[in-house]
């Protein structure tokens, strides 16, 4: 049976995922976790297309944060080698999808072989306007807010919430939505801490190996039940029409 899409109306314009539980389901497959990564890879790609087949405009995931490089050192060599794997497999087909690719992080933490494949994969896609995939890569919240604070004074500006917006490593893209977290656990993690300030937040125990277009629904359900309010009360979001708005 064909998988229904959801209406318009219940699909968020920005969709940020925190991609957990890679290594839970290999232990459970009695794996090593490297193959859990691997399986994200998948996961990621279903997700990437079911964004498109939803015209979700931006879709930013947390790949790699600043804190995983204290995992095992097989662990974080396995993830630097899938990386350059995926980048080599998956950027032309995103491109021809119409895919900009943007990895927002932390560069000076990287191997130059990283971080030339990185750059590559943003030139080839810059072009593109169907959708906007940022790969959060040795990335953390309070770092991107750090930088960015710096970044103003470095410049001779004054430290404003609008300067701190136009700063971050995300200005090329407008705060998330939607919040997704897999693998059960609910926090954030240091993920988005600055952009995330309004965004509506949806956690699930689905591994993330296992995240599919239905479960990437269901967070989009939930979602267009949600009454954001920014602020302001029930009644301050009533059109002249009468309707409630779900801005």
């Amino acid at each position: 049976m064909a998988h229904t899409l959801p209406p318009a109306s219940c699909v968020p314009r920005h969709v940020a995922i925190v991609m957990d539980g890679n290594g839970r389901w290999a232990q459970k497959r009695h794996l090593p976790r490297v193959a859990g990564h691997k399986q994200g890879v998948d996961a990621l790609r279903r997700t990437v297309r079911a964004c498109l087949e939803r015209n979700v405009q931006v879709l930013t995931v947390f790949a790699f944060s600043s804190e995983n490089w204290s995992r095992p050192e097989d662990e974080v060599s396995g993830l630097m080698s899938l990386l350059l794997m995926a980048l080599s497999r998956e950027v032309p087909k995103l491109s021809k999808n119409g895919v900009q690719l943007h990895f927002p992080g932390d560069a000076g933490g990287l191997s130059s072989r990283v971080l030339q494949g990185l750059q590559k994969a943003e030139q080839t896609t810059a072009h593109n306007q169907k959708m906007v995939l940022n790969v959060c890569f040795n990335y953390g919240g309070r770092w991107d807010i750090a930088q960015a604070a710096r970044r103003l004074v470095e410049q001779g500006k004054e430290i404003t919430e609008a300067g701190l917006c136009e700063s971050t490593a995300l200005a090329h893209v407008g705060d998330p939505d939607l919040l997704i977290r897999t693998g059960g656990e609910m926090r954030v993690s240091n993920f988005l801490l600055w952009q995330c300030a309004y965004t509506e937040l949806f956690f699930t125990p689905c591994l993330w190996p296992d995240f599919d277009a239905a479960e990437l629904d269901r967070a989009f359900a939930d979602f267009a039940g949600r009454e954001r309010r920014f602020g302001l009360t029930s009644e301050q979001l009533v059109t002249p029409s009468g309707a409630p708005s779900h801005a």
